[in-house]
């Protein structure tokens, strides 16, 4: 039987996939585990899972929600004339100027 074996390298840390074992049971499952994969690198826990009671959902088969269009984020998604662009530039300059009065730089 194939089980397969997640490892959390520190407290607080994910657990990732970092192989898999064969073995007839749980038991020795969690000694291959812990013998090929805890022993090599610091390790806080192993995960040890038999195979088949792992399941994959991926975007083909669901839609996780989307992607929501967050084009708002970029200065390039609003139409602004001209006369807008000049009281930014015009304001900017003001703040610096205030600032500089007060000695910051």
């Amino acid at each position: 039987m194939r089980w397969e074996v997640f490892r959390q390298e520190r407290r607080g840390k994910y657990h990732k996939h970092c192989g898999d074992v064969h073995a007839p049971d749980r038991e020795m499952a969690t000694l291959f585990a812990q013998i090929q994969h805890g022993r090599r690198m610091t390790t806080n826990s192993l995960w040890v899972v038999p195979s088949d009671e792992v399941t994959e959902v991926d975007a083909d088969d669901t839609a996780f929600g989307g992607r929501t269009d967050k084009a708002y984020r970029w200065a390039t998604a609003y139409n602004v004339d001209a006369s807008f662009a000049e009281e930014v530039a015009d304001s900017e300059k003001e703040q610096a100027a205030a600032e500089r009065s007060r000695g910051g730089d």
